[in-house]
């Protein structure tokens, strides 16, 4: 094959896979009202069973709920505990089985019981650190 065709080829698949939407990482926007908004994702190779089970049910929303370093709100889901952890970085997305509910963590803490980390918030954490309880949360996908 000529290297011409060669560099093309590898162009163009490079070119494809950068258009095409990832099925293991999926944006989010996450709205607090009266406060902003924060961009983040779900990551599937984290909790496979529990981030596609969470991604049909966006968009959602519910009122915050506060706990140590933690916003959170119930979810419709019903899940156990997928590769559950006992303690989160500062930014982490979470599923928390006990609660059913979905979890930002604004700084490193441990959860009340464990929880299946699902994702990171990529910017504008800070908001979460402002939430009320009773604010209203809306995630969905970008």
């Amino acid at each position: 094959m000529e290297p011409f065709i060669k560099t093309f080829r590898a162009n163009d698949i490079r070119r494809r896979r950068s258009t095409e939407k990832s099925i293991s990482r999926i944006p989010l926007r996450l709205i607090v009202d009266g406060l902003g908004e924060a961009k983040g994702e779900l990551i599937r190779f984290l909790a496979p069973r529990t981030v596609d089970a969470l991604t049909r049910k966006l968009p959602m929303e519910g009122r915050a709920a506060l706990w140590k370093a933690e916003v959170y709100f119930e979810t419709p889901l019903q899940m156990g505990e997928e590769k559950p952890k006992a303690t989160v970085e500062k930014g982490t997305i979470a599923y928390w089985p006990m609660g059913k509910a979905f979890c930002i963590f604004y700084e490193d803490t441990r959860p009340y019981s464990p929880v299946n980390v699902i994702g990171k918030v990529a910017e504008n954490l800070s908001i979460f650190s402002q939430v009320k309880s009773g604010a209203k949360i809306r995630v969905e996908k970008t």
